[in-house]
């Protein structure tokens, strides 16, 4: 029998499904009802592969509806998904079109399947997430603040940035609650923060959208997170290799980290002086710091010991 991938676009209210090689496609609305039509049209099927793009947290029920159905099903970085859509030829864009490409993605680079978060770990991730615009927000306001003449509009805006705070502030005692309360996220996250130059954004953003940590190998976890260097070479011409790709939140996060930690983690600290004293630009000895970092992390995670400065 031929295996059947499905690839499956995913709107805020609707989801285009693409069947291959069947060329079947239809679509179904984004809720309860529609989640359910689905798994079940889906399973008398029996797909080897069903995959949607990451597109900002809408996936994510689609994906639990799925796996709960047991269906193998995986969410990818929209970005790899344009890249194979521009190496097939495909520019033009509309769902019905994206769907089909990703059903082509499904079926040709057969994308390994990944554990998915549980409702706890969602709602730790939406934690997480929410913590981060918040912050953001208060950014906005802060340069808003310095834009402004006008008494009586500073005092607005920061009002608005005190109840902002409050929110944090709020945000920030759930998450530790939540942390706290599960023994096996207590205790990653007792494992991670012994590391010096991990606090608890980094801890939280590990444990929350870097479920795979630990199980992974070095190379494997790099490439996932982003900040493995590929190359750019073509025939004799030797390109610098860059990083790129991955999962931006905990990339952006992992970069802060490595900074604290190019100063105060031994092990790195060293590291990163090697590398400035071998000539390398600081922003790319940043790089392998937290490439470093990561592999730290993961092996800790991986072995179930905390840090020990050797």
């Amino acid at each position: 029998m031929e295996q059947v991938f499905v690839g499956i676009d995913v709107a805020k209210d609707r989801l285009d499904v693409h069947v291959r090689p069947s060329g079947e496609a239809f679509a179904v609305a984004r809720d309860g009802e529609g989640l359910a039509e689905l798994a079940e049209r889906l399973r008398v099927r029996g797909p080897a592969l069903v995959v949607s793009e990451a597109t900002g947290g809408f996936e994510q029920v689609v994906a639990a509806t799925l796996a709960a159905a047991g269906l193998p099903v995986v969410a990818v970085n929209p970005r790899q998904i344009r890249d194979f859509a521009r190496a097939l030829g495909r520019l033009a864009k509309t769902d019905r079109i994206d769907a089909e490409v990703i059903a082509l993605f499904a079926e040709r680079v057969r994308p390994p399947l990944r554990p998915l978060p549980d409702d706890q770990a969602r709602e730790l991730g939406e934690l997480v997430a929410r913590r981060r615009q918040v912050i953001e927000m208060m950014t906005a306001e802060g340069n808003r603040a310095r834009q402004v003449e006008t008494r009586r509009l500073k005092k607005r805006i920061e009002r608005h940035r005190a109840t902002l705070q409050g929110e944090l502030t709020e945000i920030e005692a759930e998450l530790d609650e939540t942390i706290r309360g599960t023994p096996i996220w207590r205790e990653k996250d007792n494992l991670l923060k012994s590391v010096p130059g991990v606090g608890d954004t980094l801890a939280r953003t590990l444990i929350a959208d870097l479920p795979e940590l630990g199980t992974l190998d070095r190379k494997q976890i790099a490439a996932l997170v982003g900040v493995a260097p590929f190359n750019r070479d073509s025939g004799t011409l030797r390109g610098r290799r860059t990083v790129w790709g991955g999962r931006a939140r905990v990339r952006a996060t992992l970069y802060m980290a490595a900074l604290v930690a190019s100063r105060f983690n031994p092990v790195i600290a060293a590291f990163y002086r090697r590398l400035l004293a071998a000539g390398k630009a600081k922003k790319l000895a940043l790089t392998a710091c937290m490439r470093k970092l990561l592999t730290i992390l993961n092996a800790i995670l991986r072995d179930q010991k905390p840090w020990q400065n050797a």
